[in-house]
């Protein structure tokens, strides 16, 4: 008898789609792996190159995902800034000029009018010559509204077409992914191609979405194609993982210029199993990324983000409760974004809505543009009202919010105290008050549409305009009644007190930690985007009231909302298990099922085989002495036993239906002219994991986080009683929290 599986057979090993890999066996074949590339480098020089190649490849890799991604960001950075200038008007001198660098080099723009310039030529001075009046201004207003419905009806388009995966912002499925499930085409190249062009669409368009989540998607596509270049990480998923976990934090690295917040919140936020290598690992891919970012120089101010501030005043013990009160309200409006676009997308997902993805972006834009254009706050592009807000006021500021009585009455040199509002502060308040309740109702409808969608941006946004406002108030405030107790003892008069923009800065972290539920890596990211060490401790009062606010009222963040909205598999590691069941409880059979389908180890044939193979849909087979003893021998996957026995029909002579398949070391001697059998004990996990029927289910749930199991089978004195699935385990989980554990689709 042949024992034809000592050449390994391709598509062994291997995984189905909507599959969750099987972590234990993965890292043993990557130790057996390394372990024979050990022994072999001492034979030779060429084995030792070799080894050494293989050690290296890991540092490669992630150069090489950090010099991509920052690429791909800056390209989109500079794309999208130029597209979102093309809305409002188109450069003479070059169509391929900003509005910012269209003026940059023109000799005729005042210090006033800095954004003003003969060069720059509106919509309206192009179609009908003048810029002022009633019809200039609707020609103005229709040309806007008609780029972003050309804009977003061409990303939805492309992403229906070409790549269905490249829609939303991917943080749900990469963390799922990370976990150890499989979605095959999620980071393709297709899906890379189309989320990078569809990306700079739909943020051009004006709709309220970011384009951080979906970088670090883009980032993910990045380390996934670059890791087929590298046998190490090609053959193993487990592996694999650790690279994407890297090529995550690259991702937020050049989203928000924060390569330290990116490790951590790779760390905090997406990552399933993130071994000290793999922190290293993360930190040079950071490192890479924003090094890359930096020589392109998207922005062309030297920063990594649109949005960098200084800020010189030092704050004072008594502002912490209105960073509190801050944090209170990016509590509230987390949890109440996170029911209302879940429930949303619940409706999306059950009704006719879904099945129009093109008309519902275009509705969404139509009513974004509308409604943004007569509003000087809402028509600029997010990052940029975000960058304004976060503003400190100086001297050469010609912004409305900026627009304070004596203004040029300035006591000690460039640094200007408080100051009594004046007409263009009181009329930006209102403004603002107006672009904050249609971001907060507008995001709700637009995240989770069949476009690329970030919420980082759109959450900071709502988070500094309510920051902003309440510095403003608070700094009125201090101004006309410095002699109050809470003032008098640290703000005197004519001096600078409060920083408005330094409350801007904590309202946005606030309602980022109210949605996102991040505290370290969220106050990393706010300080290395602000360059402000001395506000750390504002932002962490924050940001930990959000969470607590959030949490009380909630206890799933956005992501994990979308993730349970799916159904994907996706054991949440920080979650206790807190219930009094057994495994028995759990397990499959029940006491009224049939019987668990299993194989016997030396007396079924293959047509026996293909028939189970055929009647059933379960991934996986638990292998027995026989029926009657049921003495467990190991465990088998479905898809190996498929490849095996066609490659076996294939290859092996003789081997027919009537075959007998043996799971043993040694097959018995058979009678003349049987046909010949087939022994397939090197697909045999001899190893599974066991647990017995009265073992808590608590124990089991840490077993299914920790170890990233599949499946675990249930034994009784050694003896086969059921199996417990991934699946099962949400399942139960679901059921023990009162939601309905048919929402778990994939096992």
């Amino acid at each position: 008898m042949m024992d034809f599986l000592e050449e390994p057979i391709p598509g062994v090993g291997t995984y189905d789609d909507f599959n969750t890999i099987d972590w234990v066996r993965e890292k043993s074949r990557d130790r057996d792996r390394h372990r024979e590339i050990t022994n072999k480098s001492k034979e030779s020089t060429w084995a030792l190159i070799h080894s050494v190649s293989d050690a290296f490849s890991g540092w490669l890799l992630m150069l090489l995902i950090g010099l991509l991604s920052g690429s791909l960001a800056g390209l989109i950075d500079i794309s999208a800034h130029w597209m979102t200038d093309l809305k409002e008007g188109i450069c003479t001198e070059g169509f391929w000029f900003n509005h910012e660098h269209c003026c940059w080099n023109s000799e005729h723009v005042t210090f006033e009018d800095r954004d003003k310039c003969p060069e720059w030529n509106s919509w309206s001075q192009l179609l009908i010559s003048t810029d002022e009046g009633a019809f200039a201004y609707i020609v103005n207003y229709f040309m806007y509204v008609l780029w972003a419905l050309l804009f977003a009806f061409l990303a939805v388009s492309l992403v229906k077409v070409f790549a269905p995966y490249a829609c939303g912002s991917g943080i749900p499925e990469i963390k799922t992914i990370l976990s150890g499930f499989i979605i095959r085409g999620y980071l393709g190249k297709w899906t890379l191609i189309i989320k990078t062009i569809t990306l700079v669409l739909a943020v051009s368009s004006g709709l309220s979405l970011g384009k951080e989540g979906p970088l670090v998607h883009v980032a993910c596509c990045c380390g996934n194609i670059l890791c087929h270049c590298f046998n190490k990480y090609r053959k193993n998923e487990a592996k694999r993982r650790e690279v994407l976990s890297a090529a995550a934090a690259a991702g937020v690295s050049v989203a928000f210029g924060a390569p330290i917040g990116g490790v951590l919140f790779s760390l905090e936020e997406v990552s399933y199993y993130f071994p000290l290598k793999t922190l290293w690992r993360s930190f040079f891919a950071a490192l890479v990324a924003a090094f890359t970012l930096r020589s392109i120089n998207p922005f062309g101010n030297s920063r990594l983000v649109l949005f960098y501030v200084e800020f010189h005043t030092p704050w004072h013990l008594f502002e912490l409760v209105p960073f509190i009160l801050l944090g209170i309200f990016g509590g509230l409006w987390g949890a109440l974004f996170i029911r209302t676009n879940i429930a949303w997308c619940q409706k999306r997902k059950t009704t006719q809505l879904g099945k129009y993805p093109v008309i519902e972006v275009l509705v969404v834009t139509a009513i974004t543009a509308i409604l943004a254009f007569p509003n000087e706050y809402t028509r600029m592009s997010t990052s940029e009202l975000i960058s304004e807000l976060f503003n400190d006021c100086g001297l050469l500021d010609s912004s409305k919010l900026c627009d304070y009585e004596n203004r040029f009455n300035t006591s000690k040199g460039g640094e200007l105290p408080d100051r009594p509002a004046g007409v263009g502060v009181y009329s930006a308040m209102w403004q603002l008050a107006l672009t904050l309740i249609l971001k907060i109702v507008i995001t709700i409808f637009t995240f989770g549409m069949k476009i690329p969608s970030g919420l980082f941006i759109p959450s900071m946004a709502v988070g500094a305009i309510a920051g902003r406002l309440l510095g403003v108030g608070m700094e009125q405030l201090a101004y006309y009644h410095h002699d109050w107790a809470i003032f008098n003892s640290w703000c005197s008069q004519g001096a600078d007190c409060i920083t408005p923009g330094l409350y801007a800065m904590v309202g946005a972290a606030a309602c980022l930690g109210g949605v996102t539920r991040m505290t370290v890596s969220l106050v990393v990211i706010m300080f290395e985007l602000t360059g402000g060490l001395e506000y750390i401790v504002p932002l962490m009062a924050a940001a930990m009231t959000s969470k607590w606010v959030a949490d009380a009222l909630g206890r799933e963040g956005i992501y994990d909302a979308h993730i349970r909205l799916n159904g994907y598999p996706f054991l949440e590691a920080k979650e206790e298990f807190a219930h009094k069941t057994l495994a028995m409880d759990v397990m499959k059979p029940r006491r009224n099922d049939p019987l668990l389908t299993v194989l016997t180890q030396d007396s079924m044939t293959v047509e026996d085989v293909e028939t189970i193979i055929s009647e059933t849909t379960y991934s996986g087979f638990p292998v027995v002495v026989s029926r009657e003893s049921q003495r467990l021998v190991g465990f088998v996957l479905r898809r190996d036993l498929i490849i095996s026995i066609e490659n076996a029909r294939k290859k092996q002579d003789g081997v027919v239906s009537t075959s007998i398949i043996y799971f043993t070391e040694h097959s018995p001697p058979m009678p003349p002219y049987t046909p010949p059998t087939l022994k397939l004990r090197n697909i045999l996990d001899l190893s599974p994991f066991t647990v017995t029927d009265l073992t808590p289910m608590e124990i089991v749930v840490d077993i299914f986080r920790k170890l990233g199991l599949r499946q675990c089978l249930v034994t009784h004195n050694g003896r086969l009683l059921g199996i417990i699935t991934k699946k099962d385990v949400l399942k139960h989980i679901a059921q023990m929290a009162n939601q309905d554990p048919d929402s778990i689709l994939f096992n």
